[in-house]
């Protein structure tokens, strides 16, 4: 389980780089001070400044005029805000029934601040859900023990056992 008093580590503006060079290139492909620029709406004065800092904390391998890479701990940060970001998104689209447009604008806002707990908490939310449509019986029992188990309640019908009349 999530503690639920862990801090990240960077800030919003940082988590949007490496989440934007993730996107562009990943770990394995190399991308360009341009392509960021576009990407986040931002100067690319301003990209070349925040790659210095995240490549002093060694996250991204970035020289002058050259190509962005993210090392594995900056894949490692991306890949966690690209989660959140995935889960927050379905969550506001299948869960609450948001446009898929402001599901995506709330999901970039949110994923900076929202606690790991609640994180956690809301993303298997959204398993729970696929699984279990809301409209389902015993929803707030089944949701509990698929918290506590971390599988679905069986039904006896899917457990291959017959119901008694």
């Amino acid at each position: 389980m999530v503690k639920q008093e862990a801090q990240r580590e960077q800030t919003a503006s940082m988590e949007d780089y490496l989440e934007a060079i993730a996107n562009l290139g990943g770990s394995t492909k190399v991308v360009r001070v341009k392509q960021i620029s576009e990407m986040l709406g931002v100067k690319m004065p301003s990209v070349t400044s925040a790659l210095k800092k995240l490549s002093g904390q060694e996250l991204v391998e970035h020289q002058r005029y050259g190509h962005i890479k993210l090392t594995p701990e900056g894949d490692k940060i991306a890949g966690d805000v690209i989660s959140r970001h995935k889960a927050l998104t379905r969550f506001f689209a299948q869960a609450l029934g948001i446009n898929p447009q402001t599901a995506e604008e709330d999901a970039c806002k949110i994923e900076h601040v929202i606690s790991p707990l609640s994180m956690e908490r809301l993303a298997k939310f959204v398993e729970f859900i696929e699984a279990y449509p809301l409209g389902r019986t015993n929803f707030p029992t089944r949701y509990k023990y698929y918290l506590e188990h971390g599988e679905p309640l069986q039904d006896c019908s899917k457990r291959g056992v017959k119901k008694r009349k």
